[in-house]
């Protein structure tokens, strides 16, 4: 049996759950929007509570090294770039120097930075720190209505939490686009399962322009888009499927003219040494860290053992057969991560977007006993808390 491309029915019964946030009136929109963040309450401050744990076990960590949290959290490797181009904007040319061009960036998040500074006091920097937690609860919410909308607001819940409380949550909570993009990509994900199709065209649009992996969620919109349109033979989820990939091919074509060729964009991918091998790369890291280095770095094993296990997930997932958008959106998030020839140590972090992974997880606590979901959910924590410091503290590279 094929996975369904809407949802099916959820677990709760519909008598217990509140409106969806859309339909009506301005004024009967906003009051159940308001409803909906009472019921989707419990799952963000428990979200809430894991990203505040692990910003005081990284503070605690940071002052026994004597280090600053904030310049770590703000302004250090990605987050620097993106603060270069709210200011200064992109460069014109492709150049020849590895890791120099900033045309690899995509450019929502800095507009969004400097947009919002425009308007706002303080730095740059803080704004662009204030953005990303914002969209982390964004996203967070997001992630539960997905989760809710499948299996329930109990298992809604554990899988915002767990989103939280990934190895590298921490880059939630940092000047990255990982937020802003999950915010996005879990929307347009309940706006395909809900049939909202023009919101779930748009949301991806902006997606494309958040970051490389847009493209994916620009897959699953348009490929289940076609498949509900040939079922239904219905305009929007049409619609939905030629609009969905715009932005990302529109960022694309721009750097393309901005360098003066059509290839342009994946030039600067091979100058940051990050053009796609199929895979061949990954494997290759991997045997080369577990089979024959006799000291691995702990942040690398980490990376390696998020990435089997994010395999391993997806292979749960199709058994569970989860509604069509999810498996595409996963499954083109692990084939464009994993078949990355590029850099090793980031590709934990590229992963943290793809939630729907954790649903298998999440599904079998919620439906565990409490102390058992306890325990789950705490090991969880912990091992996120404390990783997150190491890697923003002990390990020398980006995150």
């Amino acid at each position: 049996m094929p996975p369904s491309v809407i949802t099916p029915r959820p677990t709760v019964p519909a008598s217990r759950r509140p409106p969806s946030p859309a339909g009506g009136g301005v004024r009967e929109r906003t009051a159940r929007s308001l409803r909906y963040a009472r019921y989707a309450a419990p799952a963000l401050l428990g979200y809430l509570a894991v990203r505040l744990f692990g910003l005081l076990v990284l503070a605690r960590w940071a002052r026994l090294k004597q280090h600053g949290v904030w310049p770590t959290l703000a302004t250090s490797w990605d987050s620097d770039w993106y603060l270069g181009i709210a200011d200064h904007g992109y460069q014109d040319s492709l150049g020849t120097r590895m890791d120099s061009n900033n045309l690899a960036f995509f450019p929502l998040y800095p507009v969004l930075i400097k947009a919002v500074a425009g308007v706002t006091p303080g730095s740059r920097a803080s704004v662009a720190l204030v953005l990303a937690v914002a969209f982390s609860l964004v996203a967070a919410w997001g992630v539960f209505a997905v989760g809710d909308r499948l299996h329930g607001r109990r298992a809604g819940t554990v899988l915002a939490v767990l989103w939280g409380a990934l190895p590298v949550g921490i880059v939630q909570w940092m000047g990255y686009t990982e937020s802003l993009f999950t915010a996005l990509a879990a929307w347009a994900l309940y706006a395909v399962l809900t049939g909202r199709w023009y919101a779930a065209a748009a949301l991806t649009v902006l997606a494309g322009l958040t970051r490389p992996t847009g493209i994916a969620l620009a897959a699953a919109v348009t490929v289940t888009g076609l498949v509900a349109a040939a079922r239904t033979r219905a305009w929007r989820p049409f619609a939905a499927a030629l609009t969905a990939p715009l932005g990302w091919l529109g960022y694309v074509a721009w750097v393309g003219a901005r360098v003066g060729r059509w290839d342009g964009y994946f030039a600067v991918q091979r100058l940051w040494r990050n053009a796609w091998d199929g895979g061949a790369g990954t494997l290759r890291w991997m045997r080369e860290l577990l089979a024959y280095d006799r000291t691995p770095q702990l942040f690398l094993v980490a990376v390696s053992a998020v990435l089997v296990a994010s395999v391993a997930l997806y292979v749960l997932c199709l058994a569970d057969r989860q509604p069509l958008p999810l498996l595409v959106f996963c499954g083109a998030l692990l084939l464009v991560v994993l078949g990355s020839g590029g850099v090793y140590f980031p590709r934990a972090r590229f992963l943290l977007p793809g939630f729907p992974l954790l649903l298998p997880l999440a599904v079998a606590v919620s439906r565990a006993r409490p102390v058992v979901a306890g325990l789950a959910v705490g090991a969880a924590v912990l091992s996120s808390a404390w990783l997150g410091a190491y890697m923003l503290l002990v390990w020398p590279g980006p995150p």
